[in-house]
């Protein structure tokens, strides 16, 4: 699964602010792929994809083993009907969490 030129051309397009939240949602288990796909277009092989380039290669492994482990809350589909919203209730409009350092 290569990474193409046009996609990180893309991606270098984003403001830091942008891959920061990106980055975040996609570590957070109340975040689905779904939700990351409705607010920045990304699809979750290019969620993958922009995760390879932006985290180490270590992090990279630990995140891809947590959302492989826990795809029972990255995708909509199989996520329990307990769990009906992407956003916490202390998340400001911004995106950004109280307490967030």
């Amino acid at each position: 699964m290569g990474i193409s030129s046009k996609q990180r051309k893309n991606w270098q397009q984003f403001k830091p602010q942008v891959k920061e939240r990106i980055i975040r949602m996609a570590w957070e288990d109340r975040s689905g792929f779904e939700s990351i796909e409705k607010q920045f277009s990304l699809s979750p092989n290019d969620i993958e994809r922009f995760m390879r380039t932006q985290l180490d290669t270590n992090s990279y492994k630990r995140w891809r083993k947590r959302a492989s482990e826990r795809g029972h809350l990255k995708h909509e589909k199989l996520r329990p009907q307990t769990v009906s919203r992407f956003k916490c209730s202390r998340q400001r409009l911004d995106g950004s969490t109280k307490g967030w350092k």
